[in-house]
């Protein structure tokens, strides 16, 4: 077991939540704070497989990670949607597209609670505490 190689996947998802929350809370671009729920979500599943000092998978598709480590953590169908929304997150918001219009607010705010609660999860699944990977 990686301790160490989790807790840095984990700490560099915290920045990229943190951020995200922060822009939230300051009303700012939904677009941008997409990428980062998006960022920080993919961060998260794969602290599992550098746990496991697995090869890091080079996707950002949510459910593929997801099917890699779902033996740690069991996500229902409310939640796998998010990970479907997430990743059109990636996908959708992260290049200029004509004629794109931004996610709606609340599906944000959906996929941020979605995040903070997947994100102190799997700290408890990994025996990490969260003091020690959050920056204060």
């Amino acid at each position: 077991m990686n301790e160490t190689a989790a807790k840095e996947w984990l700490k560099k998802a915290w920045h990229h939540f943190s951020s995200a929350e922060l822009l939230y809370k300051e009303d700012h671009y939904l677009d941008i704070i997409a990428v980062e729920l998006h960022y920080s979500i993919e961060l998260i599943l794969k602290s599992f497989l550098a746990y496991e000092n697995r090869k890091i998978l080079r996707s950002h598709e949510l459910f593929e990670i997801y099917e890699l480590i779902n033996t740690y953590i069991k996500l229902d169908k409310s939640e796998i949607k998010l990970l479907t929304i997430a990743t059109d997150y990636h996908i959708e918001e992260a290049y200029p597209a004509s004629g794109h219009q931004l996610p709606l607010k609340e599906e944000v705010k959906e996929v941020l609670d979605f995040t903070k609660s997947l994100f102190k999860r799997v700290c408890n699944i990994l025996s990490m505490n969260i003091d020690n990977i959050v920056d204060k």
